[in-house]
């Protein structure tokens, strides 16, 4: 692919249940990178979605594969309607995260559902998805992704942090992209706020009227996990496995709310380093109070862009990792992945 200038479609779904994240992306090559958002669109999950999504985790191989069919489907149907809206007419590729159902690179294995040949069949067109599975097997964690993005896209911020259903952040050292997952954050903070009868913890309001248990706390700031240095990464494996085992002796759903914002936030403020400029995105960046709660631990310059990038700053990115992948070159970084060297991955499908 020699073209200079990419329009695509990039598509993700994060493990925050919320919605599938749609961008239409003008990429452009000259001495560097640039991009023009030209059309973004979230499409919320509904509660059958939702619940089936969340409960995929511990479905039998015959039931995963009847939901990763349907998933593949409903994830066509929500391309063709975004671009049938646009009339798209000089779309080059669509680049699909998927959604992840299993992350175990431990083990070996990753799965992230929507990744079927089928999809580029339903959209007519080509589709390029399927980052993660190669890093895993030359050893990596398949994750993060978005650093190579960051790199190339955001490279005047010292920091970039995305505050999703995990926080993961990425940076430069030493002439090298590092990165990793730090903590959980809205996976476990909108449970509560499901309890509470919302979808997520508005502006931090519910974590702002609770009541931090600092035994709790403790316990969680103490696990294995955040002693680890890069590259690692987090799963909800990891989350059934460590947090609701602790946080469950918190009997109000407020404070169990207080007590996990302040374990993010604390967590998080120990990466930064002082007085540098970090660019905040996902949805956390809209959660006031955990902002607040993360400037009170550290003297970093948090900075929140605009609506476009807070939202749809992974999807750009995913867009970004498929451009590359067409152009054959590196979209997997091993300093930050673990993987036995960096790689061109994702596989490509036409219609």
């Amino acid at each position: 692919m020699n073209h200079q200038c990419y329009n695509v479609i990039g598509v993700m779904s994060g493990t925050s249940l919320d919605a599938i994240d749609l961008i239409y992306v003008r990429l452009v090559r000259n001495q560097s990178w640039n991009f023009h958002i030209l059309k973004v669109k979230s499409i919320e999950y509904d509660e059958i979605w939702r619940t089936r999504l969340s409960e995929a985790i511990n479905l039998s191989v015959a039931d995963l594969k009847v939901l990763e069919y349907d998933y593949t489907v409903y994830l066509g149907n929500c391309i063709n309607e975004f671009i049938q809206e646009n009339q798209f007419n000089d779309l080059l590729a669509i680049c699909s995260h998927g959604h992840t159902v299993h992350h175990k690179p431990e083990k070996g294995y990753t799965l992230q559902i929507g990744n079927l040949p089928l999809l580029a069949q339903l959209i007519k067109h080509r589709v390029i998805c399927d980052f993660r599975t190669q890093d895993v097997l030359l050893d990596g964690q398949g994750a993060p992704l978005v650093p190579i993005g960051d790199y190339f896209l955001f490279g005047d911020f010292d920091f970039c942090l995305n505050l999703g259903g995990f926080a993961n952040i990425s940076y430069g050292s030493n002439n090298t992209r590092l990165a990793f997952d730090i903590v959980p954050v809205n996976v476990v903070l909108n449970h509560f706020a499901n309890i509470l009868g919302a979808n997520y913890d508005d502006k931090g309001a519910f974590a702002k009227a609770g009541k931090v248990n600092s035994e709790v706390l403790s316990q969680l700031n103490n696990l294995s996990f955040y002693k680890l240095d890069g590259p690692k990464s987090l799963g909800v494996e990891w989350v059934d496995e460590f947090i609701w085992n602790i946080i469950k002796s918190i009997d109000s759903p407020l404070n169990a709310i207080a007590t996990f914002t302040e374990h993010v936030a604390i967590q998080i403020a120990d990466i930064l380093l002082p007085e540098s400029a970090v660019l905040v995105t996902g949805g956390g960046a809209y959660n006031e109070y955990l902002i607040n709660r993360i400037s009170y631990h550290s003297n970093a310059d948090l900075i929140i862009p605009d609506n476009n990038l807070i939202e749809y700053k992974e999807a750009l990115i995913f867009a970004f990792l498929g451009v590359l992948k067409l152009r054959n070159e590196n979209n997997c970084l091993a300093s930050v992945t673990g993987a036995s060297k960096d790689h061109s991955s994702g596989e490509i499908y036409l219609p």
